[in-house]
């Protein structure tokens, strides 16, 4: 058995509605065996991995996979099952999978759910993997696998990848108010919102905090004369860089003291009530001497007070790490079992950190005359640490409704003083419920935290657990404040590029700052900011993730969904221009119906209430509307067609429903018993009078989701008018004069796509034409077959080339099957090779007779029309457009 490939689906996709992995198993000499031919094989699976008598596999009860596996199952829903079981053992909690067969014989492809949030570039979901296809072979050649140190190191790999508590709780805050979330670094960075509303946080540092404030902050010095000059109670303080300095100023500030680094975070090198000059000087050293902060040491209790946006939010007494004498076992084992904690991890993955036993906790139990081997008595309390940090295994208890005015008050103070919208303020207090009596020195500030942890409020290990993850995201989102912006997603087989132009380009003509991704390229407003096929999702991200952006209208090409998956979480408007033959033999597509089920997740991820603008005149597209996942969002249903007689346009009028339509040369907006007439065709830019049926069904689908987003019916004429097809929408087609001969240049590249243009080239100048034709060398045969049947229905002259990219075919394949497919249709057709674009159009115009025009279809649009400037080429000038 082994992995030939892996590859991971954001969310949604055509399996589930978080992200997921394919994984391509070939599985040998496996392939053609089941479970139970392997006779006691899943007695010793289940021994070694228990927990899979609780999966379900779809049988709606515990159980389910251990009958299928008793009565004999492929190996590859074994390795599914095996995967998941794995992924629960290490902490990672995911539930689905799904195993199917491929088009290769021996080969599976095995889906399985990923966390939300977990990198994508993380490597944790492979190993489970490939750990699950070892036990599962070396159980099967009669080996007892020995899987606890891979385990155990997973285990690790993953706590370190995964967000961590105060990140995972913002991410889920913000998803509970609907705020798209989506983590960009292997760190804690998310980007919460799209486009113009796109916010960032890191941990508990958002966008709007203050580097001056954080970097004021991370200086412990310049922190502590900051509140000092505001008024705020701080503990007298002195920076040394000596030992003899230590020795001074601890004369000078009197015992006991504390030494902490001048930059440091989480209690690192942090060593409180030193009582000696000794101690002193000792733990400078250990702090890694060089410039550290001496301190006088304030009695009390610790607290930590949480100021988001100039108020307290939450408050936490802090305990630092021990553990509770039981009268029998030695400190080691009580540290075990404290650490068998589930709540606690390595760092802050967990809501509690593991205790550690390092020197600092060894010295602090000689201390107090302990080692790891003493016993304390029943009830005892043995500190592994001074300072009270989780980061080091402490412990906190909810203060929040026990905070004193004059406690809020200062630290709301300290909060202005650094300029953090939010930190964390650390106290020594005797009682934070207790006044602060002027003049005492009983109780101050000893420290301000940019980027504070979240987990001591969050799950306290006592008292009520505090929503600060919800008023961070509520102070980055103000009520009512919107965290999205429109989407609009075109997705079919024809007419996607255009349509998305035509939207956009109404969009933008109303102020809208418009970012679009389609095949050609991602632009924003006027400017194109990434050339190339930008279908997928990581255009759409280029497109949600810029700040600029208003409203976003992004092509969703079949390969983005099939490879990647959608790149947003829903659409509010989606439009779906046809569905008909085309990328047949691409991964597992074998019919059109499978095109279908692959483009309908467009329609079916749609925003609850929001519109679907569906092709009336195609079956295939028309029948979504009745959909269960459609009609559960609630959708409008928004239909165009050509005819104003078509049936399902009049079915869904007489429902009270809208639709676009073409009724005695008018493009009109029909609602209910209302009509609207909003464009004459002969008004509609590259149209050619209605000769170009394809350009008026996209101008329809482009104005119905126009107005689904409200643009007026006057803005449309007007803003549709100022279309000039050659430069909003080069190459769908343009059309061009070479002296007097014609040149429509077009990307037609399935059967459906030259048959319209070989139909509008002889509707526009009656005559015979000469075909420049490529075909992407991806397609089957038998879809190259009959679009080569379709070029020989139209033009008796053709020139055959092949783009430089061949999409795995060889040099020469593709010429011969188009060749052999044109003369299959007509004997009689002059059918030329030719070795490039350039030699290819050269051909044509020795070919061509004067006047006859040439259909030029292309791959990559930019050296066509660098060719054809070259050449001399002008744009055609012709009233009908």
């Amino acid at each position: 058995m082994r992995i030939d490939s892996i590859t991971r689906l954001r969310a949604p996709n055509l399996y589930l509605s978080r992200p997921v992995i394919i994984a391509r198993l070939d599985l040998g000499e496996l392939a053609g065996r089941e479970s139970a031919d392997d006779v006691g094989f899943a007695a010793r699976l289940l021994d070694l991995l228990p927990g899979l008598a609780e999966h379900h596999c779809g049988t709606a009860r515990p159980g389910g996979f251990v009958g299928k596996l008793n009565q004999g199952t492929y190996f590859g829903h074994v390795i599914e099952h095996v995967t998941l079981e794995l992924s629960h053992l290490i902490g990672r909690e995911v539930n689905f999978g799904r195993t199917l067969q491929t088009d290769v014989p021996g080969s599976f492809d095995v889906v399985l759910e990923c966390p939300r949030d977990e990198w994508a570039e993380d490597s944790v979901a492979g190993d489970l993997l490939r750990l699950a296809l070892h036990l599962t072979g070396e159980m099967l050649a009669g080996r007892a696998p020995q899987i606890t140190t891979e385990l155990s190191r997973l285990a690790s790999v993953y706590e370190r990848s995964r967000l961590g508590v105060s990140a995972e709780a913002l991410a889920r805050a913000a998803r509970q108010r609907d705020i798209p979330v989506r983590r960009l670094s292997e760190g804690t960075l998310l980007q919460l919102g799209y486009g113009c509303h796109r916010r960032m946080v890191w941990s508990a540092i958002t966008g709007q905090t203050s580097a001056i404030g954080v970097d004021i902050a991370s200086d412990k010095e310049l922190t502590t004369r900051l509140l000092a000059t505001a008024g705020i109670p701080v503990p007298e303080s002195v920076v040394v860089r000596s030992a003899a300095a230590v020795g001074t100023a601890f004369h000078e500030l009197g015992g006991p003291v504390v030494i902490k680094p001048l930059f440091s975070r989480q209690g690192m090198n942090v060593f409180t009530e030193l009582a000696t000059p000794d101690e002193a000087i000792a733990a400078f050293r250990l702090a890694g001497g060089g410039s550290v902060l001496m301190e006088s040491y304030v009695p009390g209790r610790d607290y930590r007070v949480l100021v988001v946006d100039g108020r307290i939010v939450a408050a936490a007494e802090l305990n630092a790490a021990h553990v509770t004498g039981d009268g029998v076992s030695d400190i080691a084992a009580l540290i075990e079992q404290v650490n068998e904690d589930p709540r606690r991890g390595e760092g802050h993955s967990r809501p509690l950190t593991r205790l550690v036993v390092d020197d600092t906790a060894v010295a602090h139990l000689v201390r107090q005359g302990h080692d790891l081997e003493s016993v304390p008595a029943l009830g005892e309390v043995v500190w592994l640490r001074r300072n009270a940090n989780l980061s080091t295994g402490g412990t906190s208890r909810d203060v929040t409704e026990l905070v004193h005015s004059d406690v809020a008050r200062i630290c709301t103070r300290a909060a202005v003083a650094v300029g953090l919208d939010v930190c964390g303020i650390d106290l020594r207090l005797p009682d934070i419920s207790a006044p602060l009596v002027p003049g005492t020195h009983a109780g101050a500030v000893i420290e301000v935290n940019a980027s504070p942890g979240l987990r001591m409020h969050l799950s306290p290990n006592e008292g009520a657990a505090r929503d600060v993850a919800g008023v961070i995201i509520d102070h980055l989102y103000r009520e009512g404040a919107p965290a999205r912006i429109p989407i609009v997603a075109v997705t079919g087989t024809n007419g996607k590029t255009t349509t998305a132009r035509l939207i956009a380009h109404v969009l933008h003509r109303t102020g809208l700052g418009v970012g679009m991704a389609t095949t050609a390229g991602v632009s924003v407003g006027d400017r194109l900011i990434y050339e190339g096929d930008a279908s997928g999702p990581r255009s759409a991200d280029m497109v949600l993730g810029d700040p600029g952006v208003e409203v976003a209208v992004l092509e969703t090409a079949r390969g983005g969904i099939v490879r990647r998956g959608l790149g947003y979480d829903s659409a509010d408007v989606a439009v779906i221009t046809n569905i008909t033959r085309d990328h047949i033999g691409m991964n597992g597509i074998h019919t059109v119906d499978d095109l279908i089920e692959i483009k309908s997740l467009v329609a079916e991820e749609i925003r609850d209430g929001g519109h679907l603008v569906l092709n009336a005149d195609d079956p295939g597209t028309a029948g979504l509307a009745t959909r269960p996942t459609v009609r559960a969002r609630d959708a409008v249903i928004r239909f165009f067609s050509l005819s104003p007689a078509n049936p399902v346009v009049e079915r869904h009028l007489r429902q009270g429903g809208t639709a676009y339509t073409i009724d005695d040369g008018w493009l009109v907006e029909a609602d209910g018993t209302q009509r609207t007439a909003l464009l004459h065709v002969r008004d509609i830019p590259g149209a050619f009078s209605g000769l170009a049926s394809f350009m008026v069904a996209n101008v329809l689908a482009a104005v119905a989701a126009c107005r689904a987003l409200g643009v007026g019916k006057d803005d449309l004429r007007r803003f549709l008018a100022t279309l000039e097809p050659g430069r909003d929408n080069p190459g769908r087609p343009s059309i061009l004069r070479l002296g007097d001969m014609p040149i429509v240049v077009d990307y037609a590249h399935n059967p459906a796509a030259i048959s319209v243009m070989g139909q509008l080239v002889q509707q526009l100048w009656h005559r015979a034409a000469v075909a420049v034709i490529t075909l992407p060398g991806d397609r089957c045969d038998d879809l190259v077959v009959e679009s080569a049947h379709a070029v020989a229905q139209v033009f008796d002259r053709v020139v055959v080339y092949e783009d430089e990219d061949l999409r795995g075919r060889e040099r020469g394949e593709m010429t011969k099957l188009i060749i052999a497919s044109l003369c299959e249709v007509r004997p009689d057709i002059w059918c030329v090779p030719a070795v490039d674009l350039e030699d290819a159009f050269t051909t044509a115009c020795v070919l061509d007779a004067p006047g006859d025009p040439i259909l030029l279809l292309y791959e990559k649009l930019p050296p066509v029309l660098a060719l054809l400037d070259r050449l001399g080429a002008t744009p055609w000038v012709d009233d009908r457009q």
